[in-house]
């Protein structure tokens, strides 16, 4: 099969990497890709959402399946635009539909869908300019702190906690009446904080059945101990050590079985991944977000540890046949550690060059995310720059691995918290 992967991550690298282990895989193309990407397929000049290059690209190439790496073109509607192009409606998409991609590009189509369905989430309310001074009267009686959240995307920062009412109102009219996130806060939800720990649950679906993957934990704050500002991510461990089997029967239960149901339900046209993040209060799963492709660096930890085919389970997940399936885990621990460039989450300069250990232990995996090739190097081309995830026997023997990697690693501002996982130790 000739495949088609879009994106330029650490969560590309992954999936790149894992795919073209597959006998099924024949001509692996990534596109834009980076440095990493590079190793393992071909890299294209072309932007993930731009849809009409993409489909000439398609055509040219005799592509026979996309997979659909960030949420930009899925939010966008690649997968109708596909479905609804007769030179391209042949072409597998491994990601949903722009109604189904809704539950990640709209926080209050996602609220109303966990309602209706009877999934565990917070408490909340939205609101618009139109009902703006509701909305400050819902703030002054709500319990503190309080959590605002831009309707729509806003890269991973339009969630803002506020601990006092005053602080509170003044980020609401920032973000519906000075449109601080742009379109993303025409609508803002606001809803109860939860207090607990957080992780993710990734789960697969051809619409009707579905498998779930290994769950990982993420860890957002720039500084160790969790502190500081909230970053893409700064590394991830799979398994969580706290989601036990009776936890997780939980999740399906309560969470992932009446998600699919109400996919179905709606007659969602769902065939990619469902990210689940989830806060456990008290024993109980409560639903954070959903998003509608894989995690970025939590894909560093699961791939690595799924056993099975990917592109098997693409097929499958195309011919709605993952009924058919089991998922198989790699046992080991596995940590992923992120190195990113001086000054992330703010501002960073570019084109370092990297340099690499000359030979690593197999139990240690280098992901590229923001890299390029310029020449014979390999220069940082964003904040979050690489990631190295070990496998090992416990979360510390996976984390001692990965410094070790991490020290010989070079370019000027490297930075990565030594603590991932530290809860766990």
């Amino acid at each position: 099969m000739n495949i088609l992967l879009l994106g330029q991550g650490g969560r590309e690298h992954a999936l790149a990497y894992k795919m073209q282990q597959s006998p099924l895989c024949t001509k692996l193309f990534t596109a834009p890709g980076n440095a990493g990407t590079a190793q393992c397929s071909m890299n294209i000049a072309m932007e993930s959402d731009d849809f009409e290059v993409i489909k000439k690209f398609c055509v040219k190439e005799k592509i026979d399946m996309v997979v659909v790496g960030p949420e930009d073109p899925l939010v966008k509607g690649i997968y109708d635009f596909f479905k609804n192009d007769p030179a391209l409606k042949e072409i597998m998409v491994i990601g949903p539909s722009q109604q189904g991609a809704l539950l990640e590009g709209s926080k209050a189509f996602a609220k109303e869908f966990m309602m209706k369905y009877g999934i565990p989430t917070a408490a909340y309310r939205e609101f618009t300019s139109e009902n703006f001074t509701q909305g400050v009267g819902y703030i002054k009686q709500h319990e503190m702190p309080v959590v605002l959240k831009a309707d729509g995307l806003a890269a991973g920062k339009g969630v803002v906690i506020c601990q006092h009412p005053i602080e509170a109102i003044a980020e609401f009219e920032l973000m519906v009446q000075q449109q601080k996130f742009g379109d993303a806060s025409k609508k803002v939800v606001i809803e109860e904080f939860l207090s607990g720990i957080e992780l993710s649950v990734f789960v697969l679906t051809d619409g009707i059945n579905y498998v779930t993957l290994p769950e990982a934990k993420d860890y957002k704050r720039i500084g160790e101990g969790d502190t500081g500002l909230n970053t893409g991510g700064m590394g991830a461990v799979s398994p969580v050590p706290f989601a036990d089997e009776v936890f997780m029967q939980k999740v399906k239960d309560k969470v992932i079985i009446p998600t699919i149901e109400g996919i179905k339900k709606e007659n969602i046209e769902y065939k990619g991944f469902v990210f689940i993040g989830l806060i456990k209060v008290e024993d109980e799963p409560y639903v954070i977000e959903y998003n509608c492709r894989m995690g970025d660096p939590e894909t560093e930890v699961v791939m690595p540890r799924l056993k099975n085919d990917l592109m098997d389970l693409f097929v499958k997940t195309s011919q709605q046949k993952l009924n058919e399936v089991t998922i198989e885990t790699d046992s080991r621990h596995a940590v992923t550690m992120m190195a990113v460039s001086d000054g992330y989450p703010g501002s960073y300069e570019k084109g370092k060059p990297i340099s690499f250990p000359s030979d690593i232990s197999g139990d240690t995996i280098i992901f590229q995310a923001g890299t390029k090739q310029e020449g014979n190097n390999i220069v940082t081309n964003g904040g979050r720059v690489l990631t190295v995830t070990s496998y090992g026997e416990s979360i510390t023997g996976c984390v001692a691995k990965s410094k070790k990697v991490l020290e010989q690693i070079e370019y000027e501002g490297i930075y990565y918290r030594r603590d991932i996982g530290y809860e766990f130790m």
